[in-house]
C-alpha cells in the first residue's frame, strides 16, 4: 500500500504555488496524496505569519498533529514549511518538539532528505519534478524573496533577497505546463514588477510576458503582487500591448496617508501613486484596478484615516484586500514602533472602509450588466459554472455542460459587488 502525504496550505498564491511543486514531486516517486492531514504518513503544513490570524492558526494545527502523532500515530512525520521558520528555528522546536523538519521557503532539498533516509524514495527523482501541479489555470513562480523591507513585512526575513529565474526556465516550465493542458498562468512574486532586476538591468516583468506571450496554448497571463515603486512604463505598455496578458493590476498603496506611507516604508507619497494609476488608466483604459491596504498601522490617527478614505473613493479601487495591522516580531515596526491604535479603533475603521468598497464594487461591477464579455470556465460552485474575464471579474453562467477551460461569450444579466451572472452566446 502506497504511504500518505497530506498538506495543508494558508497565505497567498506562493505558498500554494510551493505546497503544489511538493505535492507533484512526491506523487512521483510514488507517495499518494490524502486529504487527512492527521492519519496521513507524512503530514506538511504550509505556514504563513502575514497576520496574528494565520500563525494562530497554524499553531492550532500542529498541536493537533503533535497530539495525534504522541498519542496514536508515533512514525508520522510532520513537516513545519513556509513563513514561519526562519535561519534559526530553536524556538520552534522547542515550542514543537514533535515537529520533524521545519523547512525555509523554496529549500525543498531537507524534505527530500529526510524521506529519503526514512522512507527510501528515489532523490534525485523527487528533485527533477518540482512542476506546479497541472491545472486549467496554473501560478508559476518568476521570483523569490523581496528587497523592498516595509517596516511591518516580515517576508523579506524569511523569503530572503530578491532572486529571479532565468527567462528559458520559465518559458520551459510554461511549456510543459501547456502540455498538460494548462491554458492560463499567473506569474508570482512577492514583488513580481522587480522580476530581472537582478538579473540584467535590461530585463524586465515585460520582456518575460513578451516570451511567453508566444505558446499558443498558453491563453491567459495574470501577474502579483506589484509595487509601485518597480511599476515602470515598461511593463504597463507590454500589459497594453499584449492580448494575453491580462488587464488587471494588483497595486497595493497600504495607507493614504503621506506620514504612514513614510514610516511603512513604502517609498512613494499619496499624490505620486495617484500619477502612477493615472499612467496606467490612460495606457491601458479597461484595466481594473485592485488593492492592498492597513488600518490600524502605528501611528495612525482620524486624519490619516480619513486620508485612506479619500484615496480610496478618489481611484475606485475594482477589488480591494483590507488587513488590520498586526504586529509581527522581527519587522522594523515591532522593534521600533509602538503598535498604539486602540484594537476597537482599528475594527471601526476596518468595516467603515469595507462597506465603502462594497459599494464601489457594486456601482463598478453594474457597469457590466447587458455588455458580452469573454471569459474561462474555471470550474463548477452551487450548480453553476463560473470563469473569470480579463479583468478578473468573477461571472457564473447557467450552464452545467461548459468544459474548464473553454472561452465563451457570455452576456452579463445580473452584477454584484463579488461576482457576475450573465447567459452564454452562441
Amino acid at each position: 500500500m502506497k504511504e500518505k502525504f497530506s498538506i495543508w496550505t494558508i497565505g497567498c498564491q506562493m505558498n500554494i504555488a510551493d505546497s503544489e511543486r511538493i505535492s507533484s514531486a512526491l506523487g512521483s516517486v510514488g507517495f499518494e496524496e490524502s486529504d487527512d492531514l492527521n492519519n496521513s504518513d507524512v503530514s506538511i503544513v504550509n505556514s504563513c505569519v502575514v497576520r496574528q490570524s494565520s500563525e494562530d492558526k497554524v499553531k492550532s494545527k500542529l498541536d493537533k498533529l503533535s497530539k495525534h502523532k504522541k498519542n496514536i500515530q508515533q512514525d508520522k512525520i510532520i513537516v513545519l514549511m513556509g513563513c514561519m521558520v526562519g535561519p534559526i528555528t530553536d524556538e520552534l522546536k522547542e515550542q514543537f518538539p514533535e515537529v520533524d523538519l521545519f523547512l525555509q521557503p523554496q529549500n525543498y532539498e531537507p524534505l527530500v532528505d529526510l524521506l529519503y533516509v526514512q522512507k527510501g524514495i528515489d532523490k534525485d527523482g523527487c528533485l527533477s519534478n518540482l512542476d506546479i501541479k497541472p491545472r486549467i489555470s496554473s501560478f508559476v513562480p518568476v521570483s523569490h524573496g523581496c528587497d523592498k523591507f516595509c517596516s511591518f513585512c516580515i517576508i523579506p526575513y524569511r523569503r530572503g533577497r530578491e532572486t529571479s529565474r532565468e527567462i528559458p526556465v520559465i518559458v520551459d516550465e510554461v511549456k510543459r505546463l501547456a502540455d498538460h493542458g494548462v491554458k492560463e498562468i499567473t506569474l508570482l512574486g512577492q514583488n513580481v514588477d522587480s522580476y530581472g532586476y537582478d538579473l540584467s538591468e535590461d530585463i524586465t516583468l515585460g520582456d518575460l510576458f513578451e516570451s511567453l506571450h508566444d505558446i499558443n496554448e498558453i491563453k491567459r497571463i495574470r501577474f502579483q503582487t506589484s509595487h509601485p515603486i518597480d511599476m515602470d512604463i515598461r511593463i504597463i505598455e507590454s500589459i497594453a500591448n499584449l492580448p494575453k496578458v491580462c488587464e488587471s493590476i494588483n497595486l497595493p498603496f497600504q495607507s493614504g496617508s503621506n506620514k504612514i506611507l513614510e514610516t511603512m516604508r513604502r517609498g512613494y507619497s499619496r499624490e505620486e501613486y495617484i500619477e502612477l494609476i493615472n499612467v496606467i488608466r490612460e495606457k491601458i483604459p479597461n484595466v481594473a484596478m485592485s488593492a492592498d491596504v492597513i488600518v490600524g498601522f502605528c501611528g495612525e490617527n482620524e486624519s490619516d484615516f480619513e486620508d485612506t478614505m479619500d484615496l480610496m473613493q478618489t481611484i475606485k479601487f475594482d477589488k480591494l484586500h483590507t488587513a488590520i495591522y498586526s504586529e509581527r516580531k522581527g519587522t522594523i515596526s515591532q522593534r521600533k514602533m509602538k503598535d498604539d491604535v486602540p484594537m476597537l479603533d482599528k475594527q471601526r475603521r476596518y468595516k467603515y472602509l469595507n462597506d465603502e468598497q462594497e459599494i464601489i464594487q457594486a456601482d463598478l461591477n453594474s457597469k457590466y450588466v447587458g455588455k458580452i464579455d469573454n471569459i474561462m470556465i474555471e470550474g463548477n460552485k452551487r450548480g453553476k459554472v463560473f470563469g473569470r474575464n480579463n479583468q478578473d471579474k468573477i461571472i457564473y453562467v447557467d450552464n452545467p455542460h461548459l468544459i474548464e477551460g473553454t472561452l465563451v461569450d457570455v452576456e452579463i444579466d445580473y452584477a454584484g459587488p463579488w461576482a457576475m451572472k450573465g447567459n452564454l452566446v452562441h
